[in-house]
């Protein structure tokens, strides 16, 4: 059992490194970042914190918001966001830093950066459900909702994204007067981040049962 458990959070890693790679490539491709990422890199272009810092405190705010709306409901476990929040922000600048010398020459080879995000996103986020140990915040404050309010996950969950988008584009034009990390990328992440993790998933735990 305890070989299990670590063999699963050793998994939730590899999916959180390669969804903060995910959201470098997004960056590098200029197009707009996933709705989740829209946020903390709006305030990183206003501000002098880094996009993986930005993340643990939305993360952090989100936390905080599910312990507010479950109150007693609220399962300690899920305090593991925590950490799991600290990692992927980390994790998120690391990325950011590697893909560093990367740069696009064309709208075309902006396309191709924001492609790979979006692939790389959709396999992180269908390895993290795999993995089954906890959830991002994100996703934890969404279930929080729903356990309150008679509302199918689905559905909050696209009204979370498109606020999220909505914040993102409120922060841009209040601080610049222009739209920061909102862009064509942004709809196209909307749309097939969720159709994509849903195949892989079905291809990972078809490897896992094999």
């Amino acid at each position: 059992m305890q070989r299990e458990y670590i063999k699963r959070y050793v998994f939730l890693l590899v999916g959180l490194l390669i969804m903060a790679f995910g959201v470098g490539f997004s960056i590098k491709g200029d197009l707009g970042t996933s709705p989740i990422s829209s946020v903390p890199y709006a305030v990183s272009l206003i501000s002098t914190v880094t996009v993986g810092s930005a993340t643990i405190i939305m993360h952090c705010v989100f936390i905080a918001l599910q312990i507010l709306i479950l109150r007693k409901n609220y399962q300690p476990i899920q305090l593991l966001q925590l950490p799991v929040a600290l990692l992927f922000g980390f994790m998120t600048d690391f990325a950011v830093y590697v893909l560093s010398p990367l740069s696009h020459t064309s709208y075309f080879m902006q396309w191709v950066f924001c492609v790979i995000g979006i692939i790389l996103v959709a396999i992180g986020v269908s390895i993290e459900v795999v993995a089954n140990v906890v959830t991002l915040a994100g996703e934890g404050l969404v279930l929080a909702i729903c356990k309150v309010l008679p509302i199918k996950f689905g559905n909050m969950k696209v009204c979370f994204d498109v606020s999220l988008v909505v914040t993102a584009i409120l922060i841009g034009f209040f601080f610049r007067g222009e739209l920061l990390g909102v862009r064509e990328g942004t709809i196209a992440a909307a749309i097939f981040v969720g159709m994509l993790s849903k195949k892989i998933c079905k291809w990972l735990q078809i490897l896992q049962k094999g």
